[in-house]
């Protein structure tokens, strides 16, 4: 079922696009708790959910299992690099990698198989300052 675009979904999708790499629900919601928007946690959450089954935001989980979101910058299957410190995200292609997914599902008689790959590091800047 598709979201109505209202001004919370309008204001969550903003927040989202302002944001520098992927973030919680939670900080997202802080962030509009503190622009004093009334927005909900219970919506940011609902929103957030919509625009990703939309295809409008990346959702992944961090290495610690919290979900995080980000703004789509891109359309299509994509991965990531990300930053564990300050949350930069840099797209990346990995041929190599949708190659070894496709080899190892059709050797385990797999059809139609799809993977997450994301790769948590310390960006230059934060490695820099570590």
């Amino acid at each position: 079922m598709a979201q109505r675009n209202t001004w919370q979904r309008e204001r969550v999708r903003g927040a989202l696009a302002e944001a520098d790499g992927f973030v919680s629900a939670q900080t997202l919601h802080q962030s509009l708790r503190e622009a004093d928007t009334g927005i909900g946690l219970a919506t940011v959450y609902r929103t957030l959910a919509g625009l990703t089954a939309a295809g409008e935001a990346d959702s992944l989980q961090s290495p610690d299992g919290e979900a995080l979101y980000r703004a789509c910058r891109s359309t299509g299957h994509h991965h990531h690099l990300i930053c564990r410190s300050c949350g930069k995200a840099v797209e990346i292609e990995a041929t190599a990698v949708e190659q070894w997914a496709r080899d190892t599902a059709a050797a385990h008689g797999f059809v139609d198989a799809e993977h997450v790959v994301d790769i948590f590091g310390l960006c230059q800047d934060c490695a820099a300052k570590a």
